[in-house]
């Protein structure tokens, strides 16, 4: 299983790249005014590329040993996907006031940028770990 390793964690981390790069183009051409955000076939490519995301980082903590959970990184992880896709959904709102979908999107971003600090680095404080 471990052989697949390496297949599993470019699938995984070029879907992190494309969920994150779509969904910023996305949502700030949302926030431009412009429609086609909300579409079905965009949504749903979104849809998509997150099913891939997930199905290939869970293929990731069934092939790699337990050892290297141990500090409670993966869960920090989790945590922070989920503040991501709840302010992803507040950015792509039409509902909502622009500065909300702005500081939405913005606090998107930094959580994103969270979520790579921390799996990148293993360490439940991501990229902070590198200044404490």
């Amino acid at each position: 299983m471990t052989s697949l390793y390496p297949v599993v964690l470019s699938v995984h981390v070029c879907a992190v790249i494309l969920s994150g790069s779509y969904f910023v183009i996305r949502a700030i051409s949302a926030l431009l005014g412009a429609t086609w955000p909300r579409a079905r076939p965009f949504r749903t490519a979104s849809y998509l590329i997150d099913c891939v995301l997930l199905m290939a980082g869970l293929t990731l903590v069934v092939i790699l040993p337990a050892e290297i959970f141990a500090n409670q990184w993966l869960s920090i992880k989790l945590g922070l996907v989920v503040l991501y896709i709840a302010f992803g959904m507040a950015a792509m709102r039409s509902s909502l006031k622009l500065h909300v979908r702005c500081l939405s999107l913005i606090m998107a971003v930094i959580t994103y940028t969270n979520i790579v600090g921390t799996a990148l680095l293993h360490h439940p404080l991501g990229w902070a770990s590198k200044w404490i």
